[in-house]
């Protein structure tokens, strides 16, 4: 049995694994990484990547679709089009490769060692790890588990045949006619609305009084708005009980109490993810855990010495970009710099169509936090550039406090409004007060200029609304 013996061993390839992987080789640190999937983990291989590419080609094929017949206003008229998913498919898994190939490149480029193979804790310093060639034992003086999260399954709907989680939606060879998804989160509607711009008929159940639940009733109206255009059939305070005898059909019991049949090739199930804490030796190494998560200090530090946890094994919010933040930190720790964790924000972004973006407090909860605030809207029907690229429906709103004006959050929904997440964030990061976002020039014309516009708005002195 081969051993190996170095400073850092990290388990997991995802972003956060990655980047504490490489960080860690730029800093001169022996780093070790394991990863049985490819690298990249769940974001590049099946997540955040695949779906943003599959959400892509079916907003192209949905505005070509309405161009058919010369009706659309743009005065562009083309013929009916066709769709392969097959090869959408392919064009997706191109992309992915090119990023396969980029992680190894720079995981090498920072001289970590690379081990194919599933990671088993012998103790807190010590695993074992099942490769093709045989078993291989690591030992380190750091350990950092960045073994990421799973797709949660519903005991009555479990992946098989017609019911199928995100990862095989992204790689079904042709566009089901009838689509249902259970559950209406992010994941589940961003999926649902690229399957019905590429032709299923989509039908979502959810069992809360209303989907996006995470995201304030305001925020989310234009998403609905759109989710009817899409002729998607929403239902509120549905719960899911199972699949039909023959397997055609997702059985629901509707708000009412009553009995329902969706019919359905395929049943999409997003309730969900949960972190991967099972099958890798956790009952070895003692940690004090959150539920099913792994307890972490400011510093990434579990109950163990030594040991260290990051991105979604940890807990909400579940983001590849809090995954890198907190990978980049405990690489700096681990070669001995100060470092800790002090965020202002997290931004977070729904690739709906329209997109959501929050950063910060949310109007319930500055108001919770502060008391007096202050808010400002801007609407895109009031942009020039949103107009011009048919993105009229949407808005930016900035929450600050009343006394000082301190920004607590920035939210904003829209065609693109995934690209000012940049901003938000910078805005929160650096303390930043209404006087200071709407003293800055903001290139015209663009769709930024709303983030201006909402801070006027705040001052009572908005300039084109």
């Amino acid at each position: 049995m081969k051993e190996i013996s170095c400073k850092l061993l990290v388990i997991g390839a995802g972003p956060g694994g990655y980047v504490c992987a490489i960080r860690a080789g730029q800093l001169g640190i022996d780093t070790v990484i394991v990863e049985f999937g490819k690298p990249g983990g769940t974001c590049l291989n099946v997540g955040c990547i695949p779906s943003k590419a599959l959400i892509h080609a079916a907003e192209e094929f949905e505005k070509i679709a309405h161009m058919a017949g010369g009706k659309g206003p743009l005065g562009i008229a083309v013929a009916p089009p066709t769709l392969d998913l097959t090869k959408t498919v392919a064009w997706k898994d191109g992309i992915v490769s090119r990023l396969n190939s980029g992680v190894a490149g720079l995981l090498k480029k920072a001289k970590v060692k690379t081990v194919q193979g599933w990671a088993t804790f012998r103790d807190g310093k010590t695993v074992e790890v099942e490769t093709e060639t045989g078993s291989q034992v690591i030992r380190a003086e750091a350990v950092v588990i960045a073994s990421g999260s799973v797709p949660a399954e519903l005991p009555f709907l479990p992946f098989g045949g017609p019911v199928i989680s995100s990862t095989e939606a992204l790689a079904l060879s042709e566009v089901p006619d009838k689509l249902a998804v259970v559950g209406g989160g992010y994941i589940g509607l961003e999926l649902g609305m690229a399957f019905a711009k590429m032709g299923a008929k989509v039908a979502v159940v959810e069992a809360l009084p209303r989907v996006l639940a995470q995201y304030d009733a305001e925020l989310t109206r234009p998403v609905l708005k759109r989710l009817g255009e899409l002729g998607i059939e929403v239902m509120l305070g549905a719960k899911a009980k199972g699949l039909s005898t023959k397997g055609d059909a997702l059985l629901v019991e509707t708000a009412d109490g009553k009995n329902a049949k969706i019919t359905a090739d395929r049943v999409l199930v997003t309730v969900g993810r949960k972190p991967l804490t099972e099958g890798w030796g956790l009952e070895q190494i003692d940690l004090d855990m959150v539920g099913r998560f792994i307890r972490i200090d400011d510093q990434c530090r579990t109950s163990m010495r030594g040991i260290y946890a990051i991105g979604d094994v940890t807990g909400e919010p579940m983001l590849a970009h809090r995954a890198m933040a907190q990978g980049e930190m405990v690489a700096e720790i681990v070669a001995g710099h100060k470092r800790g964790w002090d965020k202002r924000a997290i931004p977070a972004i729904c690739f709906t169509d329209p997109e959501l973006v929050t950063a910060g407090l949310s109007p319930d909860e500055a108001k919770a936090l502060a008391g007096e605030i202050k808010i400002g809207h801007f609407p895109f029907a009031a942009n020039g550039r949103a107009m011009t690229k048919q993105g009229e429906d949407g808005f930016v709103r900035i929450v600050a406090r009343a006394d000082n004006h301190l920004v607590l959050g920035i939210q904003a929904v829209g065609q693109g409004v995934s690209e000012l997440a940049a901003a938000f964030g910078l805005a929160l990061e650096m303390g930043a007060r209404l006087e200071d976002i709407a003293g800055t020039i903001h290139a015209h014309p663009t769709q930024g200029e709303g983030f201006q516009e909402a801070a006027l708005k705040a001052l009572g002195h908005a300039l084109h609304v």
